[in-house]
């Protein structure tokens, strides 16, 4: 009978243990998940979407106000190499004299064929080359049009297709620039983004040209700030299209869908810049591009359509570090061309 007694104290004792811990790692894992669940909810759904141009496949420069590393897009429309300029990675093409065959290696093996062909019926590696000789003059006038098509083509290739950007911010850097991101900017009660800062530079086109990025980009990259989530809180995709490029207005439709089907709705009220680093400007053909470090304070709160019960999130304001990446047209403003989230 002790024995037994011992064995129940001993599995008494190990299930209040295993109780114990179970408390320990919801009491640590449910502040994890509501914060979590929080920030998924507020535009941009808490995951990297958009796109950088040539550049997003490559990580932005850090900064210090996001000294970390920013997470790799989960959407984005931009296929892996489609207008990145990296030639050393590129296949080797075939053409009419390319290594990896072409028109004139084929034509090659069609001589070497012909040679192992009259090899075989007892004429010799080159005997089956006398019956060709009839048609060489043809294969010449073909070899020569195929010729002038690829050089017209190449030609037209040239012309239409816009200049791509360095790989790099401070490629071919000329007179005037200078090494990694730009100095940062504080938004105090007196001043905007841009406030205190003379013009940042940033490098990209194959010509060589500085990006200058003025104290009215800055605040006008403050402004898309707050104007992005005050039309996202209304749910008004009308302005979110004068705000954003096509793709991330169809991600923050996509968003919004799935925030109606639950029958919620996120408000992200409170919005104030408070430190921003340029990471990297820079210009593709008639885009040009400037990617922003931005650390704001927010309310961040959830809802429920019908009783309006904070159901995530918090009345509370709170703190996110996110990089926007901007782009703007010939006469046309910035629009947010991505979101990306710091690690």
């Amino acid at each position: 009978m002790p024995g037994i007694w011992e064995t129940h104290m001993k599995f008494s004792q190990r299930s209040r243990s295993l109780f114990k811990t179970i408390a320990v790692v919801l009491a640590l894992a449910l502040p994890t998940a509501l914060a979590i669940s929080s920030a998924d909810a507020r535009v941009g759904g808490g995951m990297s979407s958009g796109s950088r141009g040539s550049r997003t496949y490559t990580a932005p420069p850090s900064t210090t106000t996001a000294p970390g590393s920013t997470s790799q897009f989960n959407r984005t429309y931009t296929q892996p190499g489609a207008g990145m300029n990296s030639t050393a990675a590129a296949p080797a093409r075939g053409g009419l004299f390319g290594r990896a065959g072409g028109f004139m290696g084929g034509l090659a093996a069609g001589f070497l064929g012909a040679g192992l062909l009259g090899m075989l019926f007892g004429g010799g590696l080159f005997g089956g080359l006398g019956g060709l000789s009839s048609i060489i003059g043809l294969v010449i006038q073909i070899a020569l049009v195929v010729l002038v098509v690829r050089l017209a083509m190449s030609w037209w290739q040239r012309r239409h297709t816009p200049q791509t950007a360095y790989a790099n911010a401070d490629a071919g850097a000329g007179p005037g620039a200078g090494p990694g991101p730009q100095t940062n900017y504080r938004s105090g009660l007196g001043g905007g983004l841009g406030s205190g800062l003379g013009g940042g530079f940033g490098f990209g086109a194959a010509n060589n040209a500085p990006l200058e990025i003025k104290p009215d980009d800055y605040e006008a990259f403050e402004r898309l700030l707050g104007d992005v989530q005050a039309a996202w809180s209304n749910e008004d995709v009308a302005k979110l299209h004068t705000l954003a490029t096509p793709e991330m207005v169809s991600y923050f439709e996509q968003d919004l869908g799935q925030n109606r089907a639950r029958n919620v709705v996120n408000k992200v009220t409170d919005v104030k810049l408070l430190q921003g680093d340029l990471a990297e400007a820079w210009r593709e053909g008639e885009t040009e591009y400037a990617t922003v470090a931005l650390r704001f304070a927010l309310t961040d709160k959830t809802l429920d359509r019908n009783s309006g019960t904070v159901v995530a999130g918090s009345e509370q304001p709170g703190e996110a570090t996110e990089v926007w990446t901007f782009a703007r047209r010939p006469n046309a403003g910035w629009e947010v061309s991505a979101i990306q989230q710091t690690n």
